[in-house]
């Protein structure tokens, strides 16, 4: 007996409730704008320079101690937050303590790192100190240049890509879903305040790859149906099209998603946000191919001519693009 996840044969109408889709995205990613501009995001190290301090202890936290005792420092901003995770030993209390960058240096030198352990050594003497990162500034701005640069090549390709294979309006419609998906994701990220770092720019490109995965095999469905019904409306081809994916769809989502849910109660505090950003992409990669792109795809409308030619070795004139039986 095989699972099934959603029926063999359905017939939902997913253009049923376009507006309201269409009024959803709009309204979440005109908020995830507003969100990154106002809240901002929580820069990790790699963004902002300067250091974090991992700390293990056999007894509790207790930030604002922690707090107290660096304030004759004089480090500037520091954050201090208590790390919690399923697979810590009962005794294993761990904080992260982000000293950013000081004035005219690459990065805190090695004498205040030693001066800020003395003091919470201090408060804690069972105190240890696992691991100690440090990004100077001028690298942390490099990273993020090279970060945006990644993103936006990444949605650059995927536009000459889908261009190449379908046509102009299946290329529009899939970026239009990369842009939500990464919008959504930024905006999450900027409510919830977890941290950002590279791993999440590494998260962010896998999104795209997903999210892009899910589109072209509905696209590629809507541009097979195209040929076989040419006397359909565009809306039912695409509700068509979906219904005949849906299962596909929903087994790799829900496959995907039981791995990353795994990782993320089990993997541990330091791949938790990377984790995290993979399994909001998956949702909202999901639903983007689906109330996005094929939204976007059936306002601009498609070439109908997909007819054969008379060898019937690929499309005729004005049957998409001369790479659009290009298996890829």
């Amino acid at each position: 007996m095989r699972l099934k996840l959603v029926p063999t044969e359905t017939a939902w109408d997913f253009f049923r409730f376009t507006k309201v889709a269409i009024f959803g995205s709009s309204l979440a990613m005109i908020a995830s704008i507003l969100l990154f501009f106002v809240v901002g995001l929580n820069f990790g190290i790699d963004f902002r320079g300067g250091t974090t301090i991992r700390t293990e202890a056999h007894s509790e936290v207790d930030v604002a101690a922690y707090r107290g005792a660096l304030q004759g420092l004089d480090l500037g901003d520091i954050t201090i937050t208590e790390v919690f995770d399923p697979s810590f030993e009962a005794d294993q209390h761990v904080a992260m303590i982000n000293v950013q960058a000081q004035e005219g240096q690459e990065a805190v030198t090695p004498e205040t790192i030693a001066a800020i352990e003395a003091e919470l050594q201090q408060v804690d003497p069972s105190i240890t100190f696992p691991s100690v990162e440090s990004v100077g500034p001028t690298v942390s701005g490099e990273l993020v240049r090279t970060a945006i640069i990644a993103v936006a090549l990444a949605i650059t390709a995927v536009l000459i890509y889908i261009w190449l294979r379908f046509e102009w309006q299946f290329s529009l419609g899939a970026v239009a879903a990369l842009v939500h998906d990464v919008t959504l994701t930024i905006g999450i990220f900027s409510l919830l305040q977890i941290r950002f770092d590279l791993a999440i720019i590494a998260a962010l490109l896998t999104i795209v790859g997903y999210s892009l995965n899910d589109t072209v095999v509905v696209f590629d469905r809507v541009r097979e149906n195209l040929r076989k019904y040419k006397k359909r409306p565009l809306g039912e081809v695409l509700n068509l099209s979906i219904n005949e994916t849906l299962s596909r769809t929903v087994m790799t989502s829900v496959t995907t998603l039981i791995a990353l849910i795994s990782l993320f109660v089990l993997g541990g505090d330091v791949i938790r946000g990377f984790v995290f950003a993979m399994i909001w992409g998956v949702i909202v990669g999901t639903y983007s191919s689906v109330f996005v792109a094929s939204v976007v795809l059936l306002r601009l409308g498609v070439t109908r001519d997909w007819s054969k030619s008379d060898n019937g070795a690929g499309p005729g004139p004005g049957g998409g693009t001369q790479f659009s039986n290009v298996d890829a």
